[in-house]
Parts: structure tokens; C-alpha cells; sequence
């Protein structure tokens, strides 16, 4: 691998490297995870489309594993199109049509259309072909020196996958990514409570390093650490909407305060759709907490 810059192929264990995405790996793109040895594998494929036309040069890409749908893992596939492609076996038809995949993705054809557009504007995304095979949880992915196997950690996305490899006891844990933002659960299908479920157990695993799509990788001590501000990042989360029912609020006055965002993004379909998704997740479990009421679309603080 001696044709790579060492900055942006980062050695994990023998046969297996974490690809620096663009921007650091931070969105709209991700890191990307190469395995080499009796096939050459790419697993997500958002790392810019001049690093995966690269390494395609320096030694071909024979097979591409997608870990989840999402645009800025997805984006690129087209230039390896003529690769056979791997997808979770719960990942559905909506990808073989952007329009779909965003209909999907916010919840209206009409706002699949917007994000058809939201998507194009930054990254080359393409749909995706009929898969040459499926993997599921506990599957194990054999390529010689590195076996994956594939752990369905659904919350970010129903259809989202980690990959634990045994031998080097590597974690690549994709989009539980420890970023600043904190945990992301904007589409429809996104649930608070099976994201948290899904982290604890990732947790449990024997792990040595932990490799994110979005961060460097970490070592088991300060992995450790990681997780566990992560997942407190939830509890700060629902704290921010709990503050904005003190009185009272209805949906979109909170959407308008933008406690996730910020405003950094007014008027995109990001904060119009994705946060106010994210508020609505955490007003439902504020609800069944009794912490807050809801009467005639009102968000009220108990006690």
C-alpha cells in the first residue's frame, strides 16, 4: 500500500485501512474502510470521488459493502458501478430511485423532492444497482486475514450497520460517529430509544480501537470515554426540548428555535424536515416520561 498517502490510509490491522474521507471525513462526505488480501473491499463510498478513482488505480476495487443508505455513504458508487455491491438485507427497492430514497427519507414525495435536489446540490449521488448479495446481523463477512461481522444497530437508520473484526478486535461503528452534533436520528424511520440500545451493546464487545465514519479512530480506553459522552449527548438532547415547552410551545416555534442546528441551516430542508423529526422524537419520549403534556398540538412542561 505503499502508493497511498499515509494521511489519508490510516493502517487499522494487516489487510484493513480506514480511508480519510474529504473534509476531514465530516458531512456532507465520510470515511470509508479498505480491505485488501484475496479481494479488494470497500466498504461506504464517500470519501470524494478523486480518493476512490485513486485507490482504484493503485489496486482495483473488487467488491463494495454499503453500512446504510445515507447520501454521504452512498455518494461515489457510481464510478464503481460495475462492482458487485453488498447491501443490508433490510435495505429496500427505494434505493434504486433518488426520489423514492428521499420520499423515504423525509417522509413525503414532496419532500423527496426536495431532498433529491438538497443532495445533488453537494454530493454525486446516484441510485443504487440490484445488490450481488445481502448480509444481515451475525453474518460473518469472510475476506481471509479480516472477518467482519455485521451488527445491525438500527436508530440512526433501520437499515444502519456496524462491522466488528475479531481477529484485530476493530470496531468500525460507522455512524455512531462521537461528532460534536451528537447522535442524529432525523429521518421518519429514526428512533431515539433503539439507537441508544444499539450503542450499549457495541459497548460490550471485547474492542481494542473504535473507527467512526466521521471521526479518527480511538483506542479502547478513550473509545470507552467516547461512547459514554455520546450517549449522554441524548439526555442534553431532550433537555434542550424539555426547556422549550417551559411554558409552552407547539412543534414548529421549536423548530423555529432550532435547538439542534442552531439556524445555521434556516430555510434548508435539513432543519425544516430533520429537526423538527429529531424535536418530535424527544417530545414523544417526554411524554411517555410524563415531563411534558400535549393538548391541541400545545407542548407543555409538568412541574
Amino acid at each position: 500500500m505503499k502508493a497511498f498517502d499515509g494521511n489519508t490510509l490510516i493502517p487499522l490491522a494487516r489487510d484493513l485501512y480506514l480511508i480519510e474521507g474529504q473534509n476531514s471525513g465530516r458531512f456532507p462526505f465520510c470515511n470509508a474502510f479498505l480491505i485488501t488480501g484475496a479481494e479488494t473491499v470497500l466498504i461506504d463510498t464517500g470519501v470524494g470521488l478523486e480518493k476512490i478513482q485513486s485507490i482504484d488505480r493503485a489496486r482495483r476495487i473488487d467488491r463494495v459493502i454499503i453500512s446504510h443508505p445515507h447520501p454521504d455513504h452512498i455518494a461515489g458508487f457510481d464510478l464503481l458501478k460495475d462492482r458487485p455491491l453488498m447491501l443490508p438485507r433490510e435495505t429496500g427497492p427505494e434505493v434504486h430511485d433518488l426520489l423514492d430514497l428521499g420520499t423515504r427519507f423525509t417522509g413525503s414525495r414532496q419532500g423527496g423532492e426536495q431532498w433529491v435536489s438538497f443532495v445533488k446540490s453537494m454530493l454525486p449521488v446516484t441510485p443504487l444497482p440490484i445488490p450481488a448479495g445481502r448480509y444481515q446481523n451475525g453474518d460473518i463477512l469472510d475476506f481471509g486475514a479480516i472477518r467482519l461481522e455485521a451488527l445491525h444497530a438500527p436508530g440512526h437508520l433501520s437499515d444502519h450497520y456496524c462491522f466488528f473484526e475479531h481477529r484485530s478486535k476493530t470496531l468500525l461503528s460507522t455512524d455512531i460517529d462521537f461528532s460534536s452534533f451528537g447522535p442524529w436520528y432525523g429521518n421518519p424511520e429514526c428512533a431515539i430509544l433503539p439507537f441508544i440500545d444499539g450503542i450499549q451493546k457495541l459497548m460490550d464487545l471485547p474492542y481494542e480501537q473504535v473507527c467512526s465514519s466521521h471521526k479518527p479512530p480511538i483506542k479502547k480506553d478513550a473509545a470507552k470515554a467516547a461512547f459514554d459522552r455520546f450517549l449522554k449527548m441524548f439526555d442534553r438532547q431532550r433537555q434542550k426540548v424539555l426547556e422549550l415547552c417551559d411554558p409552552w410551545a407547539t412543534l414548529d416555534q421549536m423548530t423555529a428555535a432550532s435547538p439542534f442546528y442552531g439556524n445555521r441551516l434556516k430555510g434548508s430542508l435539513v432543519q425544516d424536515v430533520f429537526e423538527k423529526n429529531m424535536i418530535q422524537k424527544n417530545l414523544d419520549l417526554l411524554i411517555q416520561e410524563r415531563r411534558v403534556a400535549c393538548e391541541e398540538g400545545i407542548y407543555r412542561r409538568i412541574g
